[in-house]
Parts: C-alpha cells; structure tokens; sequence
C-alpha cells in the first residue's frame, strides 16, 4: 500500500425530511446565497423549504449554473457575494452546481485574477490565507460525489479545469433519497455510470496490496449493479436510491482513493468530449472506458482479472479469455442503463476524434494514466476504438 493522508471534514446528514435541520447546521447570523441550477429545485418545491428552514437569516439566491458550469457565469455569483458580503453558500442541486459554489467559494475572496484559479490540474489553487467562503450542500441528484470532497471542475474557454483546495469541502452534505425521485431517467442512469467509473478509475490500475481499499470498491460496484437497473425503472422505490446515493458519494470521498495509484485517463478524454460535443460527461465515460481497457489491457491485466472474479464472478477459462468478458459485461451494464456506449451513437464523427486528440495536446494531457505512458497516439486508439 502506497503512503497517504486521509481528511474528510464533511458532515453528512442522511436520510429523508431532513432540511428543516438546516436551521442547526448554517450559522445563525449567516448571510446566505443559495445557488441552484435550472430551476427544478424551484419547480418541485425544494427551494421553498430551505429558504424556509433557513428562518430569518439573509437570504440570496443565485440561479442558472449550468450543467458544466461555466467560468462566466460563476463570476457574476462571485460579485454578488462580494456585494452582499456572503459568508455562507448553499448549494442545492447536483454536482455541477456544488462544483459551481466550490469555485466561488474560493474566488470571492481571492485578491488576483481569478481565471488563474483554473490552471492548477490537481495541485491545490493558491488561495492566501486560506481565504474561502464555508459552504453547505443539498445534493438532488446522485452522481458525482463532489458532495463529501474538495474538487470541482470549471469550463472555461474550450476547456474543463480542475479546481480543489482543502478548504472547499463542504461544511455538511445533507443527502435526502427522496429529493431525487423527480429525476428523468437518463439522469439516474448517467448518475450509476459516474459512480461506477469514479470507483473504476481508482481500482482498475496495478496491485500494491490496498484490501481494505480494493473490497470496499468492489461492494460498491456490486451494489451499483444491484441496483442500478432497479433505480432507474423505479424512481421512488427508497431503498435503492439511497443505495444509489450512498455509493455515488462514498465512490469519490477519497476513502477508496487512499494508498492506491489512480488513473483518471478516462474522465480527461470525456471532459474534452463534454467540452467539444457536449455529450453529457457520464455519457463520456460509457463510451472511452471499455476502449481505454481495450487498449490498455495488459497494463492493468492483474486488477482486470481481480475485477472479473470479485465484481462479476467470472472464473472460468484464462486470464486473458476472463478479462474480455468482463469488459464486455462492464459495457453492457453502462447499456442496460440506458447510456450508449459508441461515440458515434453521439454523432460524433471519426474525422472529429483529431479535435479531441488537438484539445488533449492544447490541455496538457499528453502523459495520461496511472503509468503516465498514454500519449496522445495512444489516445487516438483509445478513441477510435470508442467510435
């Protein structure tokens, strides 16, 4: 096992009607602004009840984030809590909004130019003094995690950038099941995709004996195969969405992550797909991940045939034989959910996979995966293996 540090300072409130507890959890001299997406927080009556909850405290709202949130649009939040002096954010919505609010978090009270806040990658933004807004969450769709962490992921000009810094984890992530029932499908399914391939990317590399690491990632994967079809065919059936909700949030806590190598190779070909096409970001991870194995299936050989047998009990036959299927099987799960798994099946065409190998080369992403060795030739196997 690889030396690490693990903190998590998020405290998570779980389970149903829990908003009215907001009041317990934001300071009570607070003022507040309340970020939100495309207005189904509004529609559903979500909004209502935290403003609500949130009694006689000062209360803003910034609405709009959009689904890959956008660098201009979180800077008019950024001058709206510089001018009502925010001292609290709550976001209420799924991970693009939390993301959202992390940036701001950190931008409003940062002295420099705050597109200098996006060219950091992984590396913590250099905020002085650890100048950051607390926030809080309210997580409505079950997905990216980014409720129990310290990143966030920013588009600007093209491109989707990285942002984290240690103070931007969220104060409390109040996770209600309920709260995601008005879903559309295709969210609930992009939602099991992006947990199952955030667990993925932080398993499926090279042995260096983590157990505790390996089996709590694969009962995750079991569970989000249990209940993933299940989810999205029953939108109120409770137990499996609060199943849904736990394994997205406990898939990128960094629990699994710790002492492990990573590999990230598949979300930093799906941002650049997101940016260019704007496939939905899980809908990016359905179509690189199985290729990206295709490819690079040798170098992860040894967790690819732990995956088979532990994940999907596949047995039987050689290593090289249990590691095809369990690709094939991983490829059609993200299907019997309901994602298509061939770009493609996106309308994208073999002759604008270039555009995505030039976006890669323009990003920096030219040393990808837990070895550091898929270059952007490899990457254009990657993808047009994913065609």
């Amino acid at each position: 096992m690889l030396n690490f540090d693990y903190r998590n300072p998020t405290h998570v409130v779980f389970g149903k009607d829990r908003i009215a507890e907001l009041d317990q959890l934001v300071p009570a001299n607070a003022r507040v602004l309340i970020t939100y997406g495309g207005g189904s927080v509004q529609r559903f009556g979500t909004l209502d009840k935290v403003k609500a909850a949130l009694g006689n405290r000062t209360v803003f709202e910034f609405g709009g984030i959009e689904a890959n949130p956008k660098y201009d649009t979180l800077v008019k939040a950024v001058e709206v809590a510089r001018k009502e002096n925010i001292d609290f954010l709550l976001a209420v919505g799924g991970g693009s909004v939390m993301d959202g609010t992390k940036f701001i978090a950190l931008a409003t009270q940062f002295d420099g130019d705050t597109t200098t806040l996006l060219h950091h990658g992984f590396t913590p933004v250099p905020v002085a003094n650890d100048k950051v807004i607390p926030l809080g969450v309210i997580a409505t769709l079950p997905a990216t995690g980014s409720e129990m962490n310290a990143f966030a992921v920013v588009s600007y000009q093209g491109g989707k950038f990285p942002v984290n810094h240690p103070c931007a984890y969220p104060t409390f992530a109040m996770l209600d099941p309920e709260l995601t029932f008005s879903l559309p499908k295709i969210q609930v399914a992009n939602g099991v995709v992006d947990a199952f391939v955030h667990v993925l990317e932080q398993y499926a590399t090279y042995p260096v004996d983590a157990r505790v690491q390996d089996r709590m990632a694969e009962g995750i994967l079991r569970t989000l195969i249990e209940i993933g079809p299940i989810t999205v065919e029953e939108p109120t059936n409770y137990d499996a969405r609060a199943n849904l909700m736990w394994s997205a949030t406990s898939a990128l806590n960094g629990m699994i992550g710790t002492g492990v190598p990573l590999d990230w190779s598949t979300h930093m070909i799906g941002h650049e797909l997101t940016a260019l096409f704007h496939i939905d970001h899980a809908q990016t991870l359905a179509v690189v991940l199985p290729s990206l194995w295709r490819v690079l299936k040798e170098q992860k050989h040894a967790k690819l045939v732990q995956y088979a047998a532990r994940v999907w009990d596949i047995t039987e036959g050689d290593e090289v034989s249990r590691v095809e299927q369990a690709i094939d099987k991983t490829e059609a799960f993200f299907k019997q959910v309901g994602l298509p798994v061939r770009l493609r099946d996106h309308g994208v065409t073999q002759e604008q996979l270039s555009q995505v190998v030039d976006a890669l080369e323009a990003h920096g992403m030219t040393a990808l995966s837990e070895s550091g060795k898929v270059d952007l030739a490899t990457s254009r196997k990657i993808l047009d293996m994913a065609w």
